[in-house]
């Protein structure tokens, strides 16, 4: 891992993308590393554009500022990729990670000015399969941990299993289904 990773999250409100940067952090913190997970906050409501934060690090972090060059961006609403430019500062040779049923040819066309890798995953299909109901932010939590290698996916399964546990201690029921979409996301990663 390099020395300083960051991340950028697009997503809507309501997707879970505040949390998904949070659930991260704190997963990454669990390993020993130093965290930031924050969002921006503009006029929150359902369905807003919003945008959250992740610096993950070897060492500690002195930078307290938005991420304006990230090395990955997670965009969990397709939707945005024609109403903000996800791209802007992007590293070419960090990602993008996109919740679509798009092609690959249909995304590189829609986000012409990048050159870097760019990676699918269909959310979507994921979260209704295994929790029965859309919520992306887990399987693109996963998505991410896959694509950047932050850590171990097995250290990051077994650290989600007791966050979920603490998360949703009144409903232990939906637990195994999160940890499904964790499952599936992993492997499912294009």
């Amino acid at each position: 891992m390099k020395d300083l990773i960051e991340i950028r999250w697009h997503g809507r409100g309501g997707q879970g993308a505040k949390t998904a940067s949070l659930l991260l952090a704190d997963a990454a913190f669990n390993t020993g590393k130093y965290i930031q997970g924050f969002p921006e906050y503009g006029p929150e409501r359902m369905g807003a554009p919003i945008t959250a934060y992740n610096r993950i690090s070897n060492e500690p972090i002195r930078i307290h500022s938005n991420i304006y060059e990230p090395d990955y961006v997670v965009v969990v609403d397709d939707t945005l990729l024609e109403s903000v430019d996800v791209t802007a500062g992007l590293k070419e040779d960090g990602a993008i990670i996109i919740n679509t049923t798009k092609t690959k040819d249909e995304i590189k066309k829609i986000l012409s000015n990048y050159h870097g890798s760019i990676y699918t995953i269909d959310a979507r299909k994921i979260s209704i399969e295994a929790l029965g109901k859309y919520f992306p932010n887990t399987p693109m939590l996963a998505a991410i941990v896959k694509v950047s290698g932050i850590m171990d996916e097995k250290q990051f399964l077994e650290d989600m299993k007791g966050s979920f546990a603490h998360k949703f201690a009144k409903k232990p029921e939906v637990i195994d289904g999160n940890m499904k979409a964790l499952e599936l996301a992993l492997a499912e990663i294009k």
